[in-house]
């Protein structure tokens, strides 16, 4: 925005001076202040798009200019300028809504790219943030119309944000959302399992390798640190990392560079970090099994996704656009479901979530010999209470799984393998018999030709 105005609020007149050409390169108007109570004035006065302000002033504290100005100016991005090595007060100001920290001395390439990216919240008339085609949060309930809320807040910083929730529950989508609710949505996004990497390869992995820095560095590669350059690196199940990863994070974080294996001298990078787990990572730190310094560093602002028990409101909107999308991927018209259905699993509790919700309407599908899902398509495990929710107390479950054999595994789970095969061979049977005609396969099977034309592309017959 070359017409931006930049409120500059620190009594050092060399720093002052200096970010002030640095704004005048960049096509930008700056005006200063050298106080608490005269910054505050500006602000009422004039019309910013961005506030860089000193944590010491003279008649105050940063972080008490931080804390007055949502109620003045709500949505003006305000980054502070901290002491060299401060990072409690950098996460202090970040927790009360700072857009992002730079310490002094002040990297004047890192303060360019702070600029720019605040700037571009206010590209949007109104400066609520950036608008985007792509994927949504489905749900009307109160906890899904708190968590959108919370990431259109949480979008218009830097600060690192850990999103805790169960397994299936949506972490991923979420912290991809935050990404491209923000300043950064132009850049890339790198989603990374921690659990999913070796240990052995996990720092050649992360900060990337110089070629010859062990056996088999053919040539130079970058991390996935510097992959998110500009851009959202998300660290999934984050109570994965060895505490030694754990300790070179750390560093990342807090000086905002990376060394690669084999490196001599740390390259700056400019990322934001998003984390989350279905662990609880206080216990953890409590263990000795996660690192309390890091736990604040990426804990700044935590998130939470509901489980879908919490939200069973939002089951038959869920359900929907799960079958429509599983529509389109067999080619097949509008898949239907019983109210029966959707009691059904309004009743149910998902300990696997929404992930769990799609593997049950894929499966009845399958199950169907209608191609419309009904209450007895549908088959549900037999599960016990979370312990937040009371001690070993029996779910109740349609189609209750019975053992096999002493066997804690229900049949449809043991057999659904064996019972694709047995399937996967009749239909064969059956189209060789009428020559591939599938209006007379599905007849003679019992079947509309839609519910026989979806378990052929499902089971891969074709």
């Amino acid at each position: 925005m070359p017409d931006a105005r930049v409120l500059i609020v620190d009594d050092e007149p060399d720093l002052v001076e200096l970010v002030a050409l640095t704004l005048q390169r960049m096509g930008l108007s700056s005006q200063s202040a050298g106080t608490l109570r005269d910054a505050q004035r500006l602000v009422l006065t004039a019309p910013f798009d961005l506030v860089l302000c000193d944590m010491r002033l003279p008649d105050g504290d940063g972080l008490d200019f931080l804390q007055w100005l949502p109620g003045k100016r709500p949505g003006l991005p305000c980054a502070v300028i901290t002491a060299h090595g401060n990072v409690e007060t950098a996460v202090r100001a970040l927790k009360l809504g700072a857009f992002d920290f730079l310490s002094k001395p002040l990297d004047l390439a890192a303060l360019r790219r702070l600029i720019t990216s605040a700037l571009k919240l206010s590209e949007r008339p109104g400066g609520d943030g950036l608008t985007f085609q792509g994927p949504r949060l489905l749900g009307h309930s109160g906890p899904m119309r708190q968590l959108r809320e919370m990431i259109a807040r949480v979008a218009r910083s830097q600060a690192p944000v850990h999103i805790a929730g169960e397994s299936g529950t949506g972490k991923e989508l979420a912290a991809k959302l935050i990404h491209l609710s923000g300043p950064r949505a132009e850049g890339p996004f790198i989603a990374v399992n921690c659990g999913a990497i070796p240990g052995e390869l996990m720092e050649s992995e992360f900060f990337g390798h110089k070629r010859g820095s062990f056996t088999g560095a053919v040539a130079d590669k970058k991390g996935l640190v510097q992959s998110a350059e500009g851009g959202t690196l998300f660290l999934d199940e984050v109570a994965d990392l060895p505490l030694h990863m754990q300790v070179k994070l750390l560093r990342v974080i807090q000086e905002k560079t990376v060394r690669p294996v084999g490196e001599t001298v740390e390259q700056p990078v400019d990322i934001r970090l998003l984390s989350a787990t279905h662990k609880n990572l206080a216990e953890l730190v409590a263990l000795g099994r996660f690192r309390e310094d890091l736990f604040y560093r990426i804990n700044v602002i935590e998130m939470h996704v509901p489980a879908l028990r919490e939200r069973a409101e939002d089951i038959p909107e869920l359900a929907g656009q799960i079958l429509r999308r599983l529509a389109r991927r067999t080619d097949v018209e509008e898949i239907e479901i019983s109210p029966e259905a959707l009691q059904l699993l309004g009743e149910y509790l998902f300990p696997g979530n929404v992930r769990e919700l799609e593997n049950i309407l894929e499966r009845a599908l399958t199950l169907s010999t209608t191609g419309r899902i009904r209450a007895e398509d549908i088959r549900l495990r037999t599960i016990t209470r979370p312990e937040s929710e009371g001690h070993g107390v029996p779910l109740p479950a349609a189609a209750p799984a019975t053992p096999v054999h002493g066997s804690a595994i229900a049949p449809h789970l043991a057999l659904g393998s064996r019972l694709e095969g047995v399937e996967r061979d009749a239909i064969v049977r059956a189209l060789e018999q009428h020559r591939y005609n599938k209006t007379a396969t599905a007849r003679a099977l019992g079947m509309t030709f839609r519910a026989l034309r979806y378990r052929i592309k499902k089971l891969g017959i074709e």
